[in-house]
C-alpha cells in the first residue's frame, strides 16, 4: 500500500515515528510547540506528546542549541529545530566548536547524539535575512554529517536515520520543497545516508545536485530529452561525507558534467564537486565540468529577481546545452 503525501508531512510523520518510537527523543525549538512549527511541520506534536517531549524555546539560537548538545551528552536524543539556516549561524559556535568537536577532544569518551534541522533556500520571497543555502559551511566541518533530503521518502526516513547514530547530524530542509507531494509505501522504507541516489539515467551528460535544485535539475532533464539529449541525475542526499564514488560512476557513463548548486560559486560546494570530478575521473572527461550556481548577490526580495538568481531551469538548460556542443 501507498499513499501520496506532502514533503511536510512526510517529516511530521518522521517526527511523530521517532518520539513514539524511543522515550529519549524529543523536539526543541521556537514554535515548535504551541504554534505548530513555523512550517507547520510539528503541528499537533504537543498535543500528541506533551510539553516534555515537545519543547518550545527562548528565542535564542546559541542557547538552546547548547542545551540540545548537553542534553544529548548525558543520554538523551534531542532533535532541534532552527527555523533557517540565516539563523543558524547564531549558534555556528555551539555546531561547530562543541557538538562537531567534542568527541575528538574527549578521546571518544564523549559522543554527541544530536540531530539539528533547519530550513533553508530561497523561492519564497523571504529577502537576504531568510533565503541563503548556506550548507555548505557545514558540510566544511569534520565531526558533523550533513544530509538534504530532496524527495518525500527521504524527508520521511532521514531523521530515523540519523537518530541511530551517536554523532551529531545537520538536516537540510528546502522550504520551496514543503508542499511538494509524491507516493510514499506504507510501511516507508528505510533510507540510506551514506550514498548518493541516482534519480534519472542517462547517456549525455550528469546534472549533479541536492535539495531544492533536484526537481529543477529533473524538469530540465525532460526539457533535454525532448530535444534528444538524455541527462542523467545524481541527487547527492549526503553533503558530508560526500560519495566520491558515485560522482566517478556517473561522470564515467556520460562523460559531461554540470554541477547545480544554489549557494553562491565562490568557495562554494559546485567547486569540491568539481574538485572531485577532476581528481577522480579527468580522463573520462569530454568536456570542462560546468556549473550553474546561484548570482553572487543577496537574495532578493522582489520575485523576478530572485528568480533570475536562482538556478532556475531555463539556467540549467542552457549550461547543458553549452556542455554538449563542447
Amino acid at each position: 500500500m501507498s499513499a501520496r503525501i506532502s514533503y511536510r508531512e512526510a517529516l511530521r510523520q518522521g517526527l511523530r515515528a521517532a518520539l513514539g518510537a524511543d522515550a529519549r527523543v524529543f523536539l526543541m525549538g521556537e514554535d515548535v510547540g504551541r504554534y505548530g512549527g513555523s512550517y507547520a511541520v510539528s503541528k499537533g506534536l504537543l498535543e500528541e506528546f506533551g510539553p516534555d517531549r515537545i519543547r518550545d524555546t527562548p528565542l535564542s539560537e546559541s542557547a538552546f542549541v547548547g542545551c540540545g548538545i548537553g542534553a544529548a551528552i548525558n543520554g538523551l536524543r534531542p532533535i532541534v529545530e532552527v527555523m533557517t539556516v540565516n539563523f543558524s549561524l547564531l549558534a555556528l559556535d555551539q555546531i561547530v566548536n562543541n557538538a562537531a568537536t567534542l568527541r575528538h577532544m574527549s578521546g571518544g569518551q564523549v559522543h554527541v547524539p544530536l540531530v539539528i534541522r533547519m530550513s533553508t533556500g530561497a523561492g519564497r520571497q523571504l529577502a537576504a535575512q531568510h533565503s541563503h543555502s548556506l550548507e555548505v559551511w557545514y558540510a566544511h566541518v569534520p565531526g558533523l554529517r550533513v544530509l538534504a533530503p530532496a524527495t518525500v521518502a527521504d524527508a520521511r526516513g532521514m531523521l530515523q536515520a540519523a537518530l541511530q547514530r551517536e554523532d551529531p547530524v545537520v538536516i537540510f530542509e528546502h522550504a520551496l520543497l514543503l508542499n511538494a507531494e509524491d507516493e510514499l509505501p506504507d510501511p516507508p522504507p528505510p533510507v540510506d545516508i551514506e550514498r548518493a541516489a541516482l534519480r534519472r539515467s542517462g547517456r549525455d551528460l550528469s546534472l549533479v545536485t541536492y535539495g531544492g535544485s533536484l526537481p529543477r535539475c529533473l524538469e530540465a532533464a525532460q526539457q533535454l530529452a525532448a530535444e534528444g539529449i538524455e541527462a542523467e541525475v545524481l541527487d547527492l542526499r549526503v553533503l558530508r561525507p560526500l560519495d566520491r564514488a558515485a560522482i566517478t560512476a556517473t561522470v564515467q557513463r556520460t562523460r559531461r558534467v554540470l554541477v547545480v548548486d544554489e549557494g553562491w560559486k565562490t568557495c562554494g560546494l559546485a567547486a569540491e564537486l568539481i574538485a572531485s570530478v577532476v581528481e577522480g575521473a579527468f580522463y573520462e572527461l569530454d568536456a570542462p565540468p560546468a556549473r550553474v550556481c546561484s548570482v553572487e548577490v543577496p537574495m532578493p526580495y522582489a520575485r523576478h529577481l530572485e528568480e533570475a538568481a536562482l538556478p532556475n531551469v531555463a539556467r540549467i538548460v542552457e549550461a547543458a546545452h553549452a556542455l554538449v556542443q563542447r
